[in-house]
């Protein structure tokens, strides 16, 4: 039975992985045609690809979600979401709950192939890693404009997907930014790394809790103490989903 069973999470990883590709190659392809549009529309173009994948993923793979805190996000104004990363699934799912985030990406990442293009057009925040005495810089000139422009931005403090029951160094970035804006901080918790992943083919069967925090204010604090706040209830959180999985 475990045999069987093991084959089937094989095979339904199988489908998924495919189905990906084949979305992905669409979806840059759509990106594309939409140069022309409004950021508005390339954005509804990329939110409707993350929603067939979070499908997709519930159909083949079995694995659902569940969010709580959803009220914890500010409707009259942007900030900076502060994230863990354990998987590819925060990806797809964040995007969806804050209005048209710029998510602050390597530079390099918007040249590879469909996927680069369509992230490109959703105007992502980008920077030269190579140049790190003005990355900061790039970062907060770049924030600045978009949350003026109403967008939130999201930032992986942890800098790269971090395994389950593992704590990441988290880095100043995000919280810097937000302060030197003075914009509010949402921290977000998860369990996602159980069910995809990080570099893991396999998918497996459950369900993801995702928990949206209360805001941190940043005026009048430094980015290390709003760091250490978020950091503090990001993973005190997931260590209690932890024991419930």
């Amino acid at each position: 039975m475990r045999v069987l069973h093991s084959l089937n999470l094989f095979f339904r990883s199988c489908l998924f992985s495919l189905f990906m590709i084949v979305t992905t190659i669409l979806y840059g392809t759509c990106c594309l045609l939409a140069a022309p549009f409004p950021l508005h529309y390339r954005y509804a173009i990329a939110i409707r690809w993350t929603q067939v994948i979070i499908g997709a993923l519930k159909f083949l793979c079995y694995i659902d979600y569940k969010i709580e805190g959803l009220e914890n996000i500010p409707q009259n104004r942007a900030g900076v979401v502060l994230s863990k990363h354990q998987s590819a699934w925060e990806t797809f799912m964040l995007p969806q709950l804050f209005h048209e985030p710029a998510i602050i990406v390597k530079k390099e990442l918007l040249w590879v192939p469909f996927f680069g293009w369509g992230l490109a057009l959703v105007k992502p925040i980008a920077i030269n890693r190579r140049l790190r005495s003005t990355a900061m810089e790039q970062v907060i000139t770049q924030g600045a404009a978009v949350l003026k422009a109403g967008r939130w931005i999201l930032v992986f403090p942890e800098g790269t997907r971090i395994p389950p029951g593992v704590v990441g160094n988290y880095r100043l970035g995000g919280a810097r930014l937000a302060v030197q804006i003075g914009a509010p901080v949402v921290p977000v918790a998860h369990n996602a790394g159980y069910f995809w992943p990080k570099r893991g083919f396999i998918k497996k069967p459950g369900t993801i809790h995702m928990v949206i925090g209360p805001v941190i204010e940043t005026q009048g604090r430094t980015p290390e103490e709003v760091m250490a706040e978020a950091k503090e209830w990001i993973e005190s959180t997931i260590s209690k989903m932890d024991t419930a999985v």
